[in-house]
């Protein structure tokens, strides 16, 4: 003959199950527990229980941390739903969110809103949801496509550093993972980001590309190739004391390359020389603004300095 499971035996149960999901459980979890109707309704009226969203109570207490109103969010709002957007970035540690608003993104078939919860309907989610802390939520690929649509280059620019920095997801991982999502918000502006800082001319590429641009500044034929202070460096005028360095890779640097480059740096202040660093994609395509920053650096070191 079955038997019921002792009050006390349950209780514990659901304080154990509320402490693994941030204080809070779902309707479906306590009658799952064994609890009745009218034992949830007691537990209400005692303030055992807190409705915090339809279907989702905090227990103990109405207060809940940042990760117990996420989590009753995304169970809130379906058994597909996952933590977004502005959200989703604070969870995976890449952006602070400054309001209390949660994000939620769920298939475009749900079409019902809630107090607090901001969800966002839409397609192509499956595969792109991870668990993080117990709560649903966007990888960081889907998260950071997000934010794309609505954040500056300059934002966007921190987050995808910030992803990279934590180990989330590395620039050229995350360039793949776009391929998925052809035709979304954000697509464009994300791999534009990417390809920018990640973009490389060949050796001899950059070399055909930059001479002329340093004669447009004013700048005569530098030498390549040489080494300098002990460090080979891209482009060379001893007459002024220039150092001219590219950088077509600038994620995903290691804490020894940045310290490397620190270094050569400070190598060349010290001897006098005026270390200049260009990216791949300035000398490629932003070309007047290399022509005017090279041109006023050279104009001010050819006034100033002598050669030993």
């Amino acid at each position: 003959m079955a038997t019921s499971t002792p009050h006390s035996f349950r209780g514990r149960l659901l304080w154990d199950l509320s402490a693994r999901q941030h204080g809070v459980v779902t309707h479906a979890q306590l009658i799952d527990h064994g609890l009745t109707p009218g034992a949830i309704r007691h537990r209400l009226r005692t303030a055992r229980l807190h409705p915090v969203a339809r279907g989702v109570y905090a227990v103990g207490r109405p207060q809940l941390s940042r990760e117990g109103r996420w989590l009753a969010a995304t169970l809130a709002s379906g058994a597909e739903a996952a933590l977004s957007h502005v959200s989703a970035a604070a969870l995976w540690g890449i952006r602070r969110q400054r309001d209390g608003l949660v994000h939620v993104s769920v298939p475009a078939v749900y079409e019902r809103q809630r107090a607090g919860i901001r969800i966002h309907r839409v397609v192509g989610l499956d595969g792109h949801v991870r668990t993080r802390d117990g709560i649903r939520v966007t990888s960081p690929a889907r998260t950071l496509l997000n934010q794309a649509a609505v954040l500056s280059v300059r934002q966007l620019e921190a987050d995808v550093n910030a992803a990279d920095i934590h180990g989330l997801i590395a620039p050229g991982q995350l360039r793949q993972a776009l391929d998925d999502f052809v035709g979304q918000p954000g697509v464009v502006a994300l791999r534009a980001l990417i390809d920018r800082h990640t973009f490389r001319l060949t050796r001899s590429a950059l070399e055909r590309m930059f001479l002329p641009v340093a004669r447009r500044a004013g700048l005569s034929t530098p030498e390549t190739r040489q080494f300098v202070n002990g460090f080979e460096v891209d482009f060379y005028w001893p007459a002024l004391g220039l150092v001219v360095e590219t950088d077509g890779l600038r994620y995903h640097r290691t804490p020894a390359q940045q310290a490397r480059d620190l270094i050569r740096e400070q190598t060349h202040k010290a001897a006098g020389l005026e270390p200049l660093r260009y990216t791949h994609w300035q000398v490629a395509y932003d070309q007047p603004w290399v022509v005017e920053t090279l041109g006023e650096v050279a104009a001010r070191l050819s006034r100033g300095f002598v050669r030993t």
